[in-house]
């Protein structure tokens, strides 16, 4: 982020200058597979082929670096390809610890394609941080994190992990390991942790991991950062520079890029991220508050709310607690199932962060790929709902709800 300017302005302009050609205030969007070059292996700027640099997605990985403090940004396209990125750093035989509540897709990805691959996982609940330490060994090599968590909306000490991540590499190594700023070409191995954290349920907007010790920051771009359901995409983050040029090498290798134009719509998105985000958090505050009041449910759980088990952290390591609820109706599947029927105004979709509100039961779809006894683990009852409260008019959206509840 450019430290004279503060993030409101960071997320108008940061990346982004008017084109010299014409002087087009937005960014262009170049629908081009290849670039002309001048004499074999003599380009401008590094542009070559669209796959490995993009003027268009080089201005969203600007923007998307200054808005999480960053000094390297990178685009995919999903949140699921950027975590593939992070992945194929490791290799065989390397131990992932796992926070134990995480997107149903990022535990699809890491226990039925990564696992094939002999990298193991031990999955923990970190707001316990004992529970971390202990799960660590001498073959770990990533500390994995989501906060706030999906569903259940975790938060974790961002910096508690890291202080674990960095003991466990001094004891492991006397030199303390090779760090992630000493990280070698892609053909070495990472020999000590390094901190992921996916910081989607938040956006840059409202924390940034990296500032707390995450030496890797992921979002599932779909979400809040593209904001209008109208994009799949994903990036990362980080401000470490032997890290940056692996995800750099793996992001070409692979080629899970966003095209041209979704790159636009994001860079659209970012423009008003901050109104945005703030219109989602006065709205989730409102209705989390009603729900907490309504004879029909059981629990709320919204990091705002005193009654979260973790709501001095989140007032310490977040800017405003975010538009995610989850909700327990009472007597389980049957009524949750008619009130998600119900609805009207709230969609009833998977995914969340856009503009309109959106409704889902996780163990019927975003975490079905989750066993049934390890979500009963988690706290993802038949009866839990999730909620992405939108920036309608909230009056409506509690209407909405009190009728469906009814």
């Amino acid at each position: 982020m450019n430290e004279a300017l503060r993030f409101a302005t960071n997320c108008i302009h940061a990346g982004q200058t008017p084109d010299p050609t014409t002087g087009a205030i937005m960014t262009p969007v170049y629908m081009t597979s290849t670039f002309v070059q001048a004499s074999p292996g003599v380009f401008k700027d590094g542009y070559d082929y669209a796959r490995s640099k993009n003027p268009t997605r080089a201005a969203l990985e600007a923007n998307l670096a200054a808005l999480e403090g960053a000094a390297h940004g990178f685009a995919f396209s999903s949140g699921l390809a950027a975590m593939d990125c992070i992945l194929h750093q490791f290799r065989t035989g390397d131990h992932v610890v796992l926070s134990d509540d995480v997107y149903g897709g990022s535990f699809r990805q890491l226990d039925k394609v990564f696992r094939h691959l002999a990298i193991e996982t031990t999955r923990v609940d970190m707001t316990n941080l004992g529970h971390v330490e202990r799960a660590m060994r001498p073959t770990t090599r990533a500390v994995w994190l989501e906060t706030p968590s999906n569903p259940m909306l975790k938060v974790i000490d961002i910096a508690g992990v890291r202080r674990i991540a960095d003991d466990w590499a001094k004891k492991a190594t006397p030199s303390g390991g090779v760090r992630a700023a000493a990280l070698g070409p892609l053909g070495e191995a990472i020999d000590a942790p390094i901190l992921v954290v996916d910081s989607t349920f938040a956006s840059p907007c409202l924390q940034n991991p990296l500032s707390q010790g995450a030496h890797v920051v992921l979002h599932s771009c779909t979400k809040y950062i593209g904001g209008h359901s109208d994009l799949v995409a994903g990036a990362l983050m980080t401000s470490d520079s032997g890290l940056a040029a692996r995800i750099k090498f793996v992001q070409n290798a692979v080629g899970a890029v966003p095209g041209a134009m979704d790159c636009f719509l994001m860079l659209r998105s970012t423009k008003t991220l901050h109104v945005r985000m703030q219109r989602h958090c006065e709205n989730a505050m409102q209705i989390a508050q009603w729900l907490e009041r309504h004879m029909k449910v059981e629990r709320v759980i919204y990091p705002g709310l005193p009654s979260h088990p973790q709501h001095d952290l989140a007032k310490r390591q977040m800017r405003a607690f975010g538009g995610m609820i989850s909700v327990v109706i009472r007597g389980g599947l049957e009524p949750s199932r008619a009130m998600l029927e119900r609805v009207k105004l709230f969609s009833l979709a998977e995914s969340l962060g856009g503009v309109e509100s959106l409704i889902e039961h996780p163990a019927i779809m975003t975490h079905s790929s989750i066993p049934p006894d390890a979500r009963a683990a988690l706290g993802i009852a038949d009866g839990l709902v999730r909620l992405s409260v939108g920036i309608e008019d909230v009056a409506d959206l509690i209407a909405d709800l009190d009728q469906a509840l009814r």
